[in-house]
């Protein structure tokens, strides 16, 4: 299995100017733009070790899912939450070829913790012996931070500060995690049931 992020957060949608207000910088310098390529570096950071402790994209962007077998024949959990749309699903044959999925043959089961593509008959389009699917999809709470939760929004900023202010700390722990961003993310951890399967 393997998944892709077939577009990346734009700079924009990034809460730049509220990181630096949670970080009390000082405004109305010339150079008080400066810092931003920076400040979004360590924001990208936080989000990256948030979503990937929590299985949760936080801003919207495009993923590409390819496995070689379904795990249930009828329903096939997706590896990333909340899921806003299933764009396409395509089967190839152990040459590559590959055929677009009747859109009609599936339905999306939103969920917030095991979201899924579900068959709208008995069972998903079978899977050549050898080949492989690839379903693209929609992912995260929104394409701006407004559309975060707002705990979500709190452990994202709090991250993103600790990583700033131990910038300079090159044996700084960059996989530690506060007991503070963990209280906020953990109900968004998904739980783990019969030894982790997912699905």
């Amino acid at each position: 299995m393997m998944l892709i992020e077939q577009t990346s957060v734009p700079g924009t949608a990034l809460p730049v100017a509220e990181f630096k207000d949670h970080l009390r910088l000082g405004t109305g310098f010339a150079d008080g733009d400066i810092q931003n390529a920076v400040l979004e570096t360590y924001l990208r950071a936080a989000m990256a070790a948030i979503e990937a402790r929590t299985g949760k994209a936080l801003l919207s962007r495009q993923f590409a899912w390819t496995l070689t077998a379904w795990r249930d024949a009828s329903r096939q959990v997706l590896p990333v939450a909340p899921v806003a749309t299933i764009t396409a699903v395509t089967v190839s044959d152990v040459q590559g070829v590959g055929a677009v999925v009747s859109a009609g043959l599936y339905r999306l089961v939103q969920d917030m913790q095991r979201p899924a593509m579900e068959a709208t008959g008995a069972l998903l389009p079978a899977i050549p012996r050898g080949g492989a699917a690839e379903i693209t999809f929609e992912a995260g709470f929104g394409a701006v931070w407004g559309a975060l939760p707002g705990d979500l929004q709190q452990a994202m900023l709090m991250l993103a500060a600790l990583y700033y202010e131990h910038r300079l700390e090159s044996d700084f722990p960059r996989e530690s995690m506060p007991m503070g961003v963990m209280s906020l993310i953990e109900r968004y951890r998904g739980l783990r049931l019969l030894g982790g399967s997912a699905s």
